[in-house]
């Protein structure tokens, strides 16, 4: 037996988003039903709506999402009717070298949170699957879920406020403090003051970073940052920013370089950013066959010479039901900052005109509520 909910679909790359009504599964097994009260607008999805990256049309996005658990699988034993959870995009086996050895985030066995083959899809319409997005569907008033991502937090925690757990704070803070573990007295550089970006900057600031400089070419945005802990802001109109970096670390350059625009001129950027053993991180989610050159003979970039390296960042090496509660806990403690996350709240049928904002540049993170 199936249930109807709204949502917020994309039928074609062409026409974007439709608010529709579509069907949903019962859980079974590990699935919990979850009520969703919040939906963060993460600049990834937009990807999804205007190019094809490999998932079936039609399709319902969204992967910020915190609500309420409302019916649970005979095989469920994480979370229980009632309990106000978030859900993220990582499904984890728990049982695989990568899961024991605390690295959820590369569960070898991810397929294991899909349904099979066989089995109905737990998003339909018109008796025609929908797909659903990395195991959640955001982007629609009830959600169903594989227990392994979602976990339970306080019910203190506002929705809004949630929802954004899951994605936005765990890759930028967990970009910081789990791929990089970014030590006190270290330099740090974010590139792009957005809803993932200015986690990095709090965690660097959490941890004591010597420096946190923060790249963005909105002003309102930098301005933003210094709520979170920036000690610099560099505007690219006021000049190069590999320059702007190099002169406020004394020629140095910096120790950790986190790219989240996802666009190519930064990367590049970033990687110059970085001083003797520095890393660029590539958190941002960069365009189909992007490529990035950089010198790695001797004597040319200092790449060799000086022990300097370009890491990918999934997610921040997320850890969804250790990082999640934790987040949670640093902002009920006044130690991290989710109020100034969100930008606006909308309805569902906005959802055009929130992402309008959100290709600007013009918000954090503008979040649906139902």
């Amino acid at each position: 037996m199936t249930t109807s909910v709204r949502a917020a679909m994309v039928r074609n790359f062409s026409d974007g988003f439709e608010s529709t009504s579509v069907e949903i599964d019962r859980p079974r097994g590990r699935e919990v039903l979850v009520e969703t009260k919040a939906s963060g607008l993460c600049h990834s999805d937009l990807h999804f709506v205007h190019e094809d990256r490999g998932l079936p049309l039609p399709i319902v996005l969204g992967h910020e999402l915190a609500g309420i658990v409302v019916e649970v699988g005979p095989e469920v034993n994480e979370v229980a009717v009632g309990d106000h959870v978030v859900g993220c995009s990582v499904p984890s086996c728990g049982a695989c070298v990568e899961c024991y050895s605390g690295y959820r985030v590369n569960c070898l066995n991810q397929g294991v949170a899909a349904r099979r083959p066989d089995e109905p899809p737990r998003i339909s319409r018109n008796g025609e699957p929908v797909t659903q997005f990395v195991g959640l569907s955001g982007f629609a008033d009830h959600a169903l879920v594989h227990e392994s991502q979602v976990v339970a937090v306080s019910k203190d925690v506002p929705f809004d406020r949630a929802a954004l757990l899951g994605c936005g704070v765990v890759t930028g803070a967990g970009a910081v403090l789990r791929s990089a573990a970014v030590k006190p007295m270290e330099t740090v550089v974010v590139l792009g003051a957005g809803g993932v970006g200015l986690n990095a900057v709090q965690a660097s600031a959490l941890v004591g970073a010597r420096k946190v400089i923060v790249v963005d070419l909105n002003p309102a945005k930098l301005q933003l940052a210094t709520k979170f802990g920036a000690t610099h802001l560099v505007d690219p109109a006021d000049g190069d920013p590999v320059e702007q970096v190099n002169a406020l670390t004394g020629g140095l350059g910096a120790d950790h370089v986190f790219e989240f625009t996802g666009a190519k001129q930064p990367l590049v950027q970033a990687t110059a950013m970085v001083g003797r053993r520095g890393t660029t991180y590539v958190v941002g989610l960069q365009q189909l066959g992007e490529t990035l050159d950089f010198a790695v003979a001797p004597g040319i970039g200092g790449t060799i010479n000086f022990e300097k390296g370009v890491r990918g960042v999934r997610m921040g090496s997320v850890n969804v039901k250790v990082d999640i509660p934790y987040y949670a806990e640093l902002d009920a403690q006044g130690r991290f900052n989710l109020d100034d996350l969100v930008s606006n709240t909308i309805a569902l049928d906005d959802i055009t005109a929130g992402y309008e904002a959100v290709k600007i540049g013009a918000v954090a993170r503008n979040v649906i509520t139902f």
